[in-house]
């Protein structure tokens, strides 16, 4: 294994009726406070009140935007970075999705510098400097609330970039369960997907890792598996959506890396499909993950297959390796399309062949993802036939 060093700086308020520290924790950062939401869900639910309440309460200056779509946009941050500049905010407040909390930290960067905020993506230009940022998430999925990236649409270029810096983690982040009592079943799936996506992500890598770590990423792919269901039968049950929220945090917030040199193979294929055809990104992470395994699975990786299969899944160890290997992305696959609810096809999504190779070439920049297999151009084409 290779050295490391981990260092997260997120405060965590977790559980019910914690955002009576909303104020106290905004006012370290200043007076003039931006809120940035979606469609208005906040406000169905009653969070909105709660928060503006919390706010007003502290005497601090609020200002919104909201309208920050799925897939965020980057005219999204580049209205919240000019706020940020005209009204000379203080401190940002993230509440809603992903999409929200992703958005919201690249306002916050983008506030600081003359530049385009597009620029951080396509040219990588250097984050030096954010505003602070606090997020009260609605939806257990990216575990933007507990990590320093996000990730980026531009509908023009038809490009969804991700990128991090140490400068993106939020200051602080309210994780109240109850407020993902409302997420329809569709979502409460695909964020689902999403939790497993980014472990999987790590756990499947050809570096050889701590056993305390595949230990841990293992239990989190239990906890999804057993409690994403309970989800969705009984949308209140708050040991279910607490366990979601939760694993969500711990599964992309740099803790399961563990010095590991990993590359996200079907997190780059999925966002060439929701740049292009705007799909929900862990819809295409359920369709891809599965046959993206099945690709890579041979006699040398076939091993990993086994330790998910038995550890994950419970298979019979006694069983062949190659067996167990099948048997396991087979269970992946009801898990996602079965119990899940999921779409399991591109062509029952809309997603086209004659698009294929232009979404290949540039997943992998024109070269090679050096992830748990190698692949090219050519290989992630198949890949995506594999969806059809």
């Amino acid at each position: 294994m290779n050295h490391f060093i981990y260092h997260n700086p997120v405060k965590v308020y977790f559980g019910k009726d914690q955002l009576c520290h909303l104020g106290e924790e905004l006012s370290k950062y200043g007076k003039r406070v931006l809120l940035t939401y979606g469609g208005g869900s906040i406000k169905k639910i009653g969070l909105y009140d709660k928060v503006v309440n919390e706010i007003k309460k502290s005497g601090l200056e609020l200002y919104e935007l909201s309208g920050i779509q799925p897939n965020p946009r980057i005219d999204s941050v580049r209205k919240g970075a000019q706020i940020c500049k005209d009204m000379k905010i203080d401190v940002l407040l993230a509440v809603g999705g992903g999409s929200v909390l992703d958005a919201t930290k690249y306002m916050a960067a983008g506030a600081c510098v003359d530049f385009d905020p597009w620029d951080f993506f396509s040219k990588c230009a250097p984050i030096e400097k954010a505003l602070p940022v606090i997020t009260i998430p609605t939806l257990a999925a990216t575990g933007s609330e507990m990590n320093d990236g996000g990730v980026i649409s531009n509908p023009e270029t038809k490009e969804k970039i991700g990128r991090s810096s140490p400068r993106l983690f939020p200051k602080v982040s309210f994780l109240d369960p109850t407020n993902t009592f409302t997420v329809n079943s569709y979502h409460t799936a695909c964020g689902s997907v999403d939790i497993m996506s980014h472990i999987i992500e790590v756990y499947f890598t050809p570096e050889p890792d701590l056993y305390m770590l595949d230990t841990f990423m293992e239990g989190l792919m239990r906890t999804v598996i057993k409690y994403a269901p309970i989800a969705l039968k009984e949308p209140d049950n708050y040991e279910a959506r607490a366990n979601l929220m939760w694993t969500s945090s711990w599964a992309i917030n740099g803790f399961i890396d563990g010095g590991k040199q990993h590359e996200w193979s079907c997190h780059s294929m999925e966002h060439e499909l929701s740049a292009i055809y705007d799909i929900t990104h862990g819809l295409g992470l359920a369709i891809l993950t599965p046959r993206w395994l099945e690709y890579c699975l041979d006699e040398n990786t076939v091993g990993k297959y086994y330790q998910f299969g038995t550890n994950v899944f419970g298979i019979d160890p006694k069983i062949e390796p190659m067996t167990v290997a099948r048997k396991s992305i087979d269970m992946l696959s009801e898990f996602f399309f079965d119990t899940l609810g999921l779409e399991s096809t591109f062509s029952k999504i809309g997603i086209q062949e004659e698009d294929f190779s232009f979404m290949a070439k540039r997943a992998c920049g024109g070269k090679i993802i050096k992830g748990f297999k190698p692949l090219g151009q050519k290989d992630i084409e198949e890949i995506f036939k594999m969806c059809l």
